[in-house]
């Protein structure tokens, strides 16, 4: 299949409701506008993401990943950054080199400092102990990101344009919630969040508004 022909094709989006990485993708996906189709796959009830069938996809079994332009990735930031890199309108990194080191370090500090911490296959293994232990993690991360967002941060997480920051974010502290984490502790993260949160495409992304989301958790 030619490159051209492959970009006629919608993206398959493989993701779970409440993983907070699917949702990154997401949100990339409704500011850029990009139609795709979402395949589910169940954390819990099924584990479908231990299958075989499911390890071709991705052979470190987790979501998410995303069919696009004939190729299949996975990696959350891996993947925003591809659809940055081949659809670059709206932009999800700044032009000026100083803002776009921000917004890497911000999104490093959530998706490799906080979530992988707190995540299902983490949580699940503490047992027990999992809200105690995600609080410290979550509260041990934004202590760090709350003092830089006040220097960086605009409207949003880094200056006025929304940004691949803002997207690793929001999720971010919609797990804190889950999990209770006292967020007045952190006033420019809350800000922030309460703004971004009243944006369209942070809304139709939202685990209460899935196609796998559960009739009870439905919004």
């Amino acid at each position: 299949m030619s490159a051209s022909a492959a970009r006629l094709i919608k993206p398959v989006l493989y993701g779970y409701f409440r993983s907070s990485c699917s949702w990154r993708v997401r949100i990339a996906f409704a500011l850029k506008g990009i139609e795709y189709e979402q395949k589910t796959i169940h954390l819990i009830k099924d584990m479908l993401q231990v299958t075989d069938e499911f390890k071709k996809v991705n052979p470190m079994q987790q979501v998410p990943a995303v069919t696009i332009d004939g190729i299949t990735l996975s990696q959350s930031l891996a993947i925003i950054q591809y659809i940055e890199e081949t659809r670059p309108e709206p932009r999800l990194l700044p032009a000026d080199p100083k803002q776009r080191a921000h917004v890497r370090i911000i999104c490093d500090i959530i998706a490799s400092g906080i979530q992988p911490l707190q995540n299902i296959y983490v949580i699940q293994k503490i047992g027990e102990e999992k809200v105690q232990w995600a609080q410290h993690f979550i509260n041990r991360g934004f202590e760090a990101l709350e003092p830089i967002l006040k220097q960086t941060a605009g409207k949003y997480c880094v200056g006025d344009e929304i940004s691949m920051a803002d997207i690793c974010l929001v999720p971010q502290v919609f797990n804190a919630e889950r999990f209770k984490v006292d967020m007045s502790k952190f006033p420019t993260i809350r800000r922030l969040n309460q703004t971004l949160t009243e944006i369209d495409a942070f809304k139709v992304s939202h685990p209460s508004r899935q196609p796998d989301t559960p009739d009870d958790l439905w919004a």
